[in-house]
């Protein structure tokens, strides 16, 4: 049957009637009254969702998915068939919360069939959660992972995004890298037998004076590192020994770029995110910095990074 313009199979129990345009709930399923869901979703069978849930537009649930409290689904999401959400992180029985962890999936994310959310995640736009993955920590946007515990296995830039992006890795000595402002500074490798050198000055395979260096090592090949943007200051990354992939984003194209050569550094100015990941096991990464550590030279959240791009921008206001 239909309702207004929401189409409710005679099997279902729609109790909520914040329910957008063209949705269609099947057979088995069952809504809450405080669940709001947007337009044009399709909510399959045996399906179930609680009263503090908020579904986005045009997202699909699989048949046996169940999203309980707490859960917020965004625009263009898939979830696969009995994929698990939770929203206790120690549950027993009948000992309940005064207010559940947040967990939210970004906007064109996709979830596969039997994968595991643990509470209080965050799934970034546009990733990708394996089959039957046990998430244990927040995805990165644009992450692929898989596994139990998952992890990252790559970014995928062609998983939907409505932006030109490389979702295969480019060797740092690669002529194209398109994120903005993003560059190489390659400098000679000097051989002989008693060894290699690599050197670097102002102007010459450094783009700025630094004013601070630090080394990553011992990074487990699971582990991600970076995951963030600076407002000011400019960044020089070489690695020095083993290898590890940098992904950059400038909010509208973003890439892997594979680091392996101690000659070639990545130049990754203002307002570029930055996720270091895939380290061997002997890698060591070496960065410059234009500037001195401030705390408050970093976003770390990636939907205020995009949001501050655009503040940039955006034309201001007259006076």
């Amino acid at each position: 049957m239909s309702e207004g313009n929401v189409f409710v199979h005679e099997n279902a129990l729609l109790e909520s009637e914040q329910v957008g345009d063209g949705t269609r709930v099947w057979a088995f399923a069952h809504v809450l009254p405080g669940a709001r869901i947007g337009a044009d979703c399709n909510i399959c069978d045996h399906t179930f969702i609680e009263n503090d849930v908020v579904i986005g537009d045009r997202v699909t649930l699989k048949p046996g998915v169940q999203l309980w409290d707490g859960i917020r689904i965004e625009d263009d999401v898939f979830v696969g068939p009995n994929a698990t959400f939770t929203n206790d992180p120690a549950p027993r029985s009948r000992q309940y919360l005064d207010e559940h962890p947040l967990t939210v999936v970004r906007r064109g994310a996709s979830i596969g069939a039997n994968a595991t959310i643990l509470p209080g995640l965050t799934i970034g736009q546009y990733a990708m959660v394996g089959a039957g993955a046990v998430v244990t920590r927040s995805v990165p946007p644009y992450a692929v992972v898989v596994g139990n515990p998952a992890r990252i296995v790559r970014y995928d830039g062609d998983a939907g995004a409505p932006s030109a992006s490389s979702s295969t890795p480019i060797r740092a000595e690669a002529p194209a890298i398109e994120v903005s402002g993003v560059s190489r500074q390659r400098v000679p490798r000097i051989a002989d037998l008693r060894g290699d050198l690599v050197a670097r000055e102002v102007g010459a395979g450094l783009p700025f004076p630094p004013k601070r260096c630090f080394l990553v090592m011992d990074v487990l090949s699971k582990e991600v590192r970076g995951e963030h943007a600076h407002r000011e200051c400019e960044q020089l990354l070489v690695c020095a020994k083993g290898s590890m992939a940098c992904v950059v984003d400038d909010g509208v194209q973003h890439q892997e770029v594979l680091l392996d050569a101690p000659e070639v550094g990545l130049y990754v100015p203002p307002m570029v995110w930055t996720t270091q990941y895939k380290y061997t096991e002997d890698a060591i990464l070496l960065v410059f910095a234009s500037d001195p550590y401030d705390p408050d030279d970093y976003i770390r959240d990636y939907d205020a990074f995009l949001a501050e791009i655009q503040s940039r921008k955006s034309p201001e206001p007259a006076a």
